[in-house]
């Protein structure tokens, strides 16, 4: 794959904006017409995240940021891996290439501190997505775009508290990733009952199954069970199902599945983050940086989230969710 970066990239280096309700309805045509609807130069930028393979929070994002890159005249180019080694050597291919904007997520940040600095050393404004908040700043980017983790996880708590939940677990699967610790750290804050942490295999959907269903039947007296990603809510339903629990299951994150869940009652509810704007805000802010060093957040993050979702307003969002936008 770095392979594939190195030789997208180095094929596509090549290579204004007004208000008014005129140029806004021509820049709205070209953009439904997938034509770009500025004038400025053909910039690269790479965005290059910690998403294994099949995981469709990331899809939302890439669609976001591939809709706003065709808006604003920019070749986008998408890299990913879970081990943060191989995401900091995606970063170093971009930076090779001398692509004009970086976007990256920092789910192990020092993993890619030293790597980002050589980003900054080159000029190459930078902008961190989803994870990494608390690093983002002091590792050079110009912002940060996301939910704070720790306050969506006080979200949870709040809302568990409100259920009249007791007894929670919080599902973790990817161990290292200080997002995920964030999460469950804030809801236990806020959660009148007692919160544990179970950490499984999140690359082998058999096993968290297994996990989830283990520590179900070993406590009878779980009466929430809360995963950190969507792909995650029908294996901790499965699980409880074969555990004979009357656990509620809710989760981290939106997809088709778990809006059809939420409908059915099958789920309890779902915190959104709205990962279409992660992806969406980062190219149009990298543009608006280098066509007019415009920047947002005042060295704060810019929060896409948390929201959260019961059923009645998974019904409302529906067919946003169905088109992989929400």
């Amino acid at each position: 794959m770095g392979a594939v970066l190195a030789a997208v990239l180095g094929a596509s280096l090549v290579g204004c904006s007004s208000t008014g309700g005129k140029r806004a309805e021509e820049r709205a045509k070209a953009a439904e017409q997938g034509r770009p609807a500025v004038s400025t130069p053909r910039w690269t930028f790479a965005m290059i995240t910690h998403a294994g393979d099949g995981d469709t929070f990331w899809d939302i994002v890439q669609k976001g940021a591939k809709e706003a890159a065709a808006k604003d005249n920019i070749n986008f180019v998408y890299a990913h891996d879970d081990q943060a080694q191989q995401q900091a050597q995606f970063v170093q291919n971009a930076i090779d290439q001398k692509v004009q904007g970086i976007i990256v997520s920092l789910a192990k940040p020092e993993a890619l501190k030293d790597v980002l600095g050589k980003a900054a050393k080159a000029g190459i404004p930078v902008i961190t997505v989803n994870s990494g908040s608390a690093q983002s700043k002091d590792y050079g980017a110009l912002t940060h775009i996301g939910q704070d983790e720790e306050i969506a996880g006080e979200a949870v708590g709040t809302e568990l508290t409100k259920r009249g939940r007791k007894k929670a677990v919080c599902v973790l699967h990817e161990q290292g990733n200080v997002g995920h610790e964030q999460r469950c750290a804030g809801a236990k804050k806020t959660f009148g009952g007692d919160l544990e942490n179970l950490y499984v295999e999140g690359t082998n959907m058999p096993s968290v199954q297994a996990s989830i269903q283990a520590k179900l039947q070993a406590d009878p007296s779980i009466d929430s069970v809360v995963t950190l990603g969507a792909p995650f809510a029908p294996t901790a339903v499965k699980a409880k199902d074969a555990a004979g629990s009357k656990a509620e299951i809710d989760t981290f994150d939106l997809n088709e599945a778990v809006a059809r869940d939420l409908k059915s009652g099958v789920l309890g509810f779902a915190v959104d983050q709205q990962p279409y704007l992660q992806g969406y805000e980062a190219v149009d802010l990298l543009w608006l940086y280098r066509y007019n060093a415009n920047t947002l957040g005042g060295g704060r993050p810019v929060l896409t989230g948390p929201q959260i979702v019961t059923g009645a307003e998974a019904a409302k969002l529906e067919e946003f969710i169905k088109r992989v936008t929400r």
